[in-house]
């Protein structure tokens, strides 16, 4: 029994041994860490001269005159090692050190960060994550960022939508159906011959005919309205402009879809023309621009056949898959597909014996 009490007061006075050197090995490891944020073990503003008290100005004058002091281009070495707080250095490690202190007292929020450690050193940790969050954060904000981004895919966009279009204008040139018409109009209008007459012997014939050309182009540019992906871009179409208008268009769309509620699911009024044409192409999962690409034939079509109804529309889609079958099945490349891959397609082995 006596040795049992023994071995328990052993363990009771080693453990409070650790305990109190707890407290001299947080120390220690704080003092480690401390070493690397702001000036190290030296105090920011010692290094300076200056008191905690000191505003920027102080500051600001402080650093500038030990900086030029200590200045490797302007230090001679007759002036004495001594460094900025009583420390015998190199030049150039006491410019450093005198840069590190002005950088950490001239921003008020960094000044205030090293305060708070120089006031509470136990929360070594805090100021670890707080030093290095500051001095790795990005030095640009990120909304000058995102709206540069914004710029530069909005400039892409319209420059990308501008060449598709006179892609588009250079091949309607070559079709006969609006070449034709397009050279009738500038006969008409005579801008062939003031052009033959403008470039005649100042001219070559491929400057003239280039001149001709653009005349043309410029002629089906004017009456023809190309809809689709490779319509004439409108400056309201690009990113930046829709970012801007996005709040408009969701209180436009809001302020529409009650009164479509209330129209014609609460007071059951009829659709109109313009309505009814919504309706079916949001059954036929076409885009607006896809849908106004389609000719007006085509829609005066759907409106016969009333396809806004849930009932007719079930009826159309049929019959188009019923047509579709049957073209693919009169279709020679179809059927040649089909015999393939019943001989010779995937799923068949076959050994060739030489």
């Amino acid at each position: 029994m006596a040795l049992l009490f023994a071995r328990r007061g052993e363990a009771d006075a080693v453990g409070a041994c650790w305990w109190a050197l707890l407290p001299l090995l947080l120390a220690r490891a704080a003092g480690a860490l401390l070493e690397g944020l702001y000036c190290g073990v030296r105090d920011c503003y010692e290094v300076l001269g200056v008191s905690r008290a000191a505003d920027k100005a102080e500051i600001k004058r402080a650093y500038r005159q030990l900086a030029l002091r200590y200045h490797p281009d302007r230090y001679r070495p007759e002036q004495g090692l001594e460094g900025p707080g009583g420390s015998l250095q190199s030049a150039e490690e006491a410019f450093l050190l005198v840069a590190t202190a002005y950088e950490t007292l001239k921003d008020e929020d960094t000044r205030k960060d090293y305060d708070y450690m120089l006031d509470h050193p136990e929360e070594y940790y805090s100021h670890y994550y707080h030093y290095y969050s500051r001095r790795l954060a990005p030095k640009v904000d990120v909304r000058v960022v995102i709206l540069v981004s914004v710029c530069a895919i909005s400039v892409f966009q319209f420059f990308s939508w501008w060449n598709s279009y006179n892609k588009a204008i250079d091949y309607l040139a070559t079709v006969p159906k609006y070449r034709i018409p397009a050279t009738e109009i500038a006969k008409q209008q005579g801008l062939l011959k003031k052009a033959r007459e403008k470039g005649r012997n100042k001219k070559s014939k491929e400057e003239m005919r280039q001149e001709e050309e653009n005349i043309i182009k410029n002629i089906i540019k004017s009456k023809i309205d190309i809809k689709g992906g490779y319509q004439k871009p409108q400056i309201r179409d690009l990113l930046l402009f829709q970012i801007i208008l996005a709040p408009l268009r969701v209180g436009s769309y809001v302020v529409w879809y009650c009164r479509w509620i209330y129209h014609f699911h609460i007071q059951g009024k009829e659709y109109g023309e313009e309505e009814r044409l919504y309706v079916i192409r949001k059954f036929m999962k076409m885009s607006e621009s896809q849908f106004d690409s389609l000719e007006d034939r085509q829609k005066e079509a759907f409106l016969t056949r009333e396809l806004w109804r849930k009932e007719n529309y079930e009826v159309y889609k049929q019959e188009q898959e019923e047509e579709l079958k049957k073209k693919l099945a009169n279709d020679p490349r179809w059927k040649r597909y089909r015999r393939w891959m019943k001989n010779e397609g995937p799923g068949r082995l076959t050994f060739v014996d030489d």
